[in-house]
């Protein structure tokens, strides 16, 4: 089974500008990413497929590898799903330029679910951890999923899902970590299928999958991570990565 990973890297973010260009420990954000999806050891190639030069740039004064695309996408799968037919590969994943705290062991997880899947059924899988701070359920920038006894995702949200009813009850809250592990195949139609409502009102692309009646498999980690998407989130990742 042929493994690669994609990391998309668009230059432009409306909430924090250049976000990935920003320094994280004397490198820029999606260097960090590089560095940490490159020192898993798990994939046969990982490239970045980015729009901007001075990503590429950056990436390659590390000896990575780039992938440039020309066109403005809607999300991160429709810009790795055009660079991916080119590609020989089974398993594509696509990890977020913003997350420069990706873990092997969370990655490992997403490979093993294919290698157990005999059948080929799974097309998509993704990631999710628990959390339990009132700031995080209600943030908007940390998106919820609710799954199903196969932990199959049912939806995806910025508001807090589920709703407690009753002040007695508990719910377990689940973030959506922002990690796709796809069969080539299923990744390569997704940019063909309609945007829905869902998804045009949520802004997460994984919505699109839901409402095309095709089902993701949710793997809990133990292992959270900040995604970064706001100025608070990278002078949190700057204190913590002066901590590794």
């Amino acid at each position: 089974m042929i493994s690669m990973a994609l990391i998309p890297a668009r230059y432009a973010s409306t909430r924090l500008p250049a976000k990935l260009m920003l320094d994280l420990g004397g490198a820029p954000v999606i260097v960090r990413t590089y560095q940490a999806v490159m020192a898993t050891g798990l994939f046969d190639e990982v490239y970045v497929v980015t729009d901007h030069s001075d990503i590429a740039k950056s990436i390659e004064s590390v000896g990575g590898k780039v992938l440039i695309s020309t066109q403005s996408y809607d999300c991160g799968s429709d810009r790795i799903a055009a660079a991916a037919e080119s590609l020989e590969a089974d398993i594509i994943l696509n990890v977020q330029g913003d997350e420069p705290f990706i873990d092997r062991e969370s990655l490992a997880a997403l490979l093993d679910v294919f290698q157990k899947d005999t059948a080929s059924q799974i097309d998509v899988a993704s990631l999710m951890f628990v959390i339990d701070q009132p700031q995080e359920i209600n943030n908007p920038n940390h998106v919820k999923v609710i799954v199903d006894h196969n932990n199959h995702a049912l939806y995806f949200s910025r508001a807090p899902i589920p709703y407690v009813r009753e002040a007695d009850d508990r719910a377990v809250y689940y973030q959506h970590k922002g990690v796709y592990a796809f069969r080539k195949s299923a990744l390569c139609a997704f940019p063909g299928w309609t945007m829905g409502p869902l998804e045009k009102a949520e802004k997460i692309e994984a919505i699109r999958f839901l409402e095309s009646g095709r089902k993701i498999k949710m793997v809990e980690t133990k292992i959270s991570s900040i995604g970064i998407d706001t100025q608070q989130d990278i002078e949190k990742a700057r204190a913590l990565w002066a901590l590794t």
